[in-house]
C-alpha cells in the first residue's frame, strides 16, 4: 500500500468511529492537529511528497458490567499494514493480568486482522475478554502467594541487552523508564533508530520487565544478548556470596542520548555509545549489536 491508500484507511476508520461514539465521553480524539494533516493529506490539500508528520490518537471509552475500560490508540503511519498501538486501562486490572492482556489482545489481531483495520474488532474483544481477565485477577488476589518468585531466580543477577528496530513514541519511552524504576532495575535505553535497552538486576524483576516490554507494538524487538550471574558460586571456591549491587555496570538507569542527528534527530552517534559502554566496561556488546569492533 501507498502512503494515500494508508492515510485513506485511517481517515476512514476515524469517521466510522465517530459515527458509532459520537459524544466526548466514548470517544475522544486527544490530538486533532494530527487528525487534520491527516484529512488534510488525504483531500489533497496537504503536502504530496510525503505523509502527515503527526500520528492520530485517540482513546475509546467504555462502561463493561460495573469496570470502567480505556483503549488508548495510536496509528503508525503505515497502519494498517502494521498495527496500531492499543493500550488498554482498566483499574480492575493488576498489572500482570494487563500485560497477559495486552498480549493475548495482539495475539488476536495479528492472527485475524493483520492488514486491516482493526480498532473496532479490538473493543469487541476487550468486551468479550475483559471480565476473564478481571476473574482472574480477582482470584490470584484471593491466593495467598507462598512465593512471589522463584527462589532460583533470586539467586541468579542478570544483564539483558535488548534490540529494537527503533524506538520512538514516548508513551513507550515513559514506560522504559518507568517500569525499570518500579523494578529495581539499572542500565539505559537510547531511543531512535536502532533502539537499544539494557536491563540489570534481579533475574525475576529482568524478566518482568521483558514481559511487559515485548507485548507492546514493536516492529521489530529481540534479545540479543544476555549475562545470567549466579550469586553464590561459594561452592566453587571459598569467596563469599556475590550481591547484586556489587554486579552491576550501571547506577540508577537513564535514557542516553548520544548527538541525535538525521532529518528526524532519530540517529545516534555510535562512536559516542561505544565510548560510553567502554567506559561501563561493556565494549564487548557493540560487536554482538552491531558485527563491527567499535572505535
Amino acid at each position: 500500500m501507498s502512503s494515500l491508500e494508508w492515510a485513506e484507511c485511517q481517515l476512514a476508520e476515524i469517521e466510522l468511529l465517530t459515527s458509532m461514539f459520537p459524544t466526548r465521553e466514548e470517544l475522544e480524539i486527544t490530538d486533532q492537529l494530527a487528525l487534520a494533516e491527516l484529512r488534510d493529506f488525504v483531500e489533497g490539500s496537504g503536502s504530496a511528497d510525503s505523509p502527515p508528520p503527526s500520528r492520530p490518537q485517540f482513546l475509546i471509552k467504555q462502561k463493561l458490567d460495573t469496570s470502567d475500560v480505556i483503549l488508548s490508540c495510536a496509528y503508525p503511519s503505515e497502519y494498517p499494514s502494521v498495527l496500531p498501538e492499543i493500550t488498554v486501562r482498566c483499574s480492575d486490572l493488576s498489572r500482570a493480568q494487563q500485560t497477559q492482556l495486552h498480549a493475548d489482545l495482539n495475539t488476536f489481531l495479528l492472527e485475524n486482522c493483520q492488514g486491516e483495520v482493526c480498532v473496532l474488532s479490538a473493543v469487541d474483544w476487550v468486551k468479550e475478554n475483559l471480565q476473564l481477565f478481571i476473574n482472574k485477577s480477582v482470584s490470584a488476589a484471593a491466593t495467598p502467594k507462598k512465593e512471589t518468585a522463584s527462589p532460583q531466580s533470586e539467586k541468579v543477577f542478570s544483564r539483558l541487552w535488548i534490540y529494537s528496530h527503533h524506538i520512538y513514541n514516548k508513551t513507550k519511552r515513559k514506560n522504559i523508564l518507568e517500569w525499570s524504576k518500579e523494578l529495581g532495575l539499572s542500565g539505559f535505553s537510547m531511543p531512535g533508530k536502532p533502539g537499544i535497552v539494557c536491563v540489570e538486576g534481579p533475574q525475576s524483576a529482568c524478566e518482568e520487565f521483558w514481559s511487559r516490554v515485548k507485548v507492546l507494538t514493536w516492529k521489530k524487538i529481540m534479545i540479543r544478548h544476555r549475562e545470567d550471574i549466579p550469586l553464590d558460586r561459594s561452592g566453587e571456591d571459598s569467596r563469599t556470596v556475590e550481591s547484586i549491587d556489587s554486579l552491576r555496570k550501571f547506577t540508577g538507569f537513564e535514557e542516553a542520548m548520544f548527538d541525535p542527528h538525521g532529518n528526524r534527530g532519530n540517529h545516534m552517534d555510535l562512536g559516542q555509545l561505544y565510548h560510553f559502554l567502554n567506559e561501563k566496561g561493556c565494549c564487548d556488546v557493540f560487536q554482538i549489536y552491531f558485527g563491527i569492533e567499535g572505535k
